[in-house]
């Protein structure tokens, strides 16, 4: 799932503990026998649903800007939003939210993949065609999603990635994350040498002229008017930017979300989210602590070059992919520890519905999203201060939360989900919940 259109970031390769439907993307962990050949029903990790309602919130904040304004795809300053409240919004944002949020995405993506060889292998399953049926289904989803809900669509991506990592389900945690390492070092290092190479040989691209400010000005006012527009001014608007949308998701976000995906597939091989499979529960702890202490601090600094440099400035956005995941593993790190109190984990019960509907609820934000700010609904695109735009993403998620709670008491799954198992299993899957007959359970005289 963003989920974020153009800029990508580097996967989260959190420490290990000891220790995105079914998959991330899709929100559901499957369930199934117990490993080992029990009979019982594998438990689903309540946490993991938890961290993906989390996910799917922070996508929804790097998201929205883009149905708000017709600038922020271009990245062109929207010359409507120059308030000082404007520009706090957007920092905040930018350095709470931006690149850490599809990071954990990503990752719950590859952590819930081994989930499902499990939950394959303790059933009897054949797992490679209903995989392979399952990314199919993927993609179909993102396709339409591009073209009629959200040009930066991820699945499509993340069902061709999900090929690359269904051949390389065999591989050893560490070989995981080493490949991941390298991979993310090695597109932050190019874009080290690339920002290096503008700052001492094209003054030119550091200063715009007028005639090119005023052409990106007029490029934003046109694609907000197209926006502004009707169901075919939008479904226009929105193939017209597939030419540069789709390479830039697949073939730069790509490498990134592939690396995020061999790391879930490590720490899902360690059960690195499951607590209950940690030999040493102190030593647990310690580790969750560390992650806290060393990644706010440096997964925060990136963040604040970015803020302080602009997000065209190549050193800082090299500094932000190189440093994000530090800050999305302590923010999972705190809310690991948040979800086992006994507040937090009533908290986690409430993250984890959305979460366990992931899919149905990443695209009904963009639908909702699309309603609100395009001319398909209310058409308020440019209309609303940035600090208005967050508002309305708490509002959107404020109402999924409980949509979500009431769907999941009376359905198995969401309704998205529902249709992607039955192109899974090629069946049409029970969705309510069955309730008991009246006295089915009373004792017999």
């Amino acid at each position: 799932m963003t989920a974020e259109p153009v800029r990508p970031s580097p996967p989260p390769v959190p420490p290990a503990p000891p220790s995105p439907t079914g998959t991330a993307a899709t929100g559901t962990t499957p369930t199934g026998p117990a490993p080992g050949g029990g009979t019982g029903s594998l438990k689903r990790l309540a946490d993991v649903d938890a961290l993906r309602g989390v996910a799917l919130f922070g996508i929804l904040m790097v998201n929205i800007p883009f149905f708000a304004s017709g600038y922020t795809l271009l990245d062109v300053p929207d010359p409507a939003r120059d308030a000082w409240h404007d520009h706090l919004a957007s920092g905040v944002v930018e350095l709470l939210f931006q690149s850490k949020f599809y990071l954990l995405f990503a990752f719950l993506f590859g952590y819930s993949f081994t989930l499902q060889l499990d939950s394959a292998a303790a059933r009897g399953h054949s797992f490679r065609p209903r995989f392979l049926r399952r990314l199919g289904g993927l993609f179909l989803i993102g396709a339409a999603n591009a073209v009629l809900l959200f040009y930066g669509d991820i699945l499509i991506t993340y069902a061709v990635l999900g090929l690359v990592l269904f051949f390389l389900r065999g591989i050893s945690p560490r070989t995981a994350l080493r490949t991941a390492g390298i991979i993310t070092g090695a597109i932050v290092f190019l874009m080290l040498a690339l920002g290096v190479v503008v700052a001492v040989f094209d003054d030119s691209s550091v200063t715009l002229t007028a005639a090119q400010r005023a052409a990106e000005l007029a490029e934003g006012r046109e694609t907000t008017e197209a926006m502004r527009g009707g169901f075919l001014s939008v479904l226009g608007e929105r193939v017209s930017t597939l030419p540069l949308t789709i390479p830039l998701t697949l073939f730069f976000q790509g490498p990134l979300a592939f690396s995020a995906f061999l790391a879930g597939l490590a720490a899902g091989k360690r059960r690195v989210l499951d607590h209950t499979a940690a030999p040493d529960p102190e030593r647990y702890r310690r580790r969750l602590r560390t992650l806290q202490y060393v990644g706010f601090p440096v997964g925060l600094a990136g963040s604040a070059a970015v803020v302080l440099a602009g997000s065209d400035n190549l050193l800082a956005s090299a500094a932000l992919f190189g440093t994000a995941p530090f800050l999305t593993a302590a923010y999972v790190a705190t809310l690991l520890r948040v979800f086992r109190t006994r507040r937090g984990g009533r908290f986690a019960e409430v993250l984890a519905r959305p979460g366990r509907m992931a899919l149905t609820n990443y695209l009904s934000q963009s639908l909702l999203c699309g309603l609100i700010f395009t001319g398909m609904g209310l058409g308020l695109v440019g209309r609303v201060p940035y600090a208005g735009v967050i508002g309305v993403a708490l509002a959107i998620f404020a109402v999924q939360v409980v949509w979500s709670a009431w769907w999941m008491r009376r359905f198995r799954m969401g309704p998205v989900e529902w249709v992607l198992r039955g192109i899974t299993h090629l069946e049409r899957p029970a969705l309510r919940i069955a309730r008991p007959a009246p006295g089915a359970g009373a004792a017999t005289p």
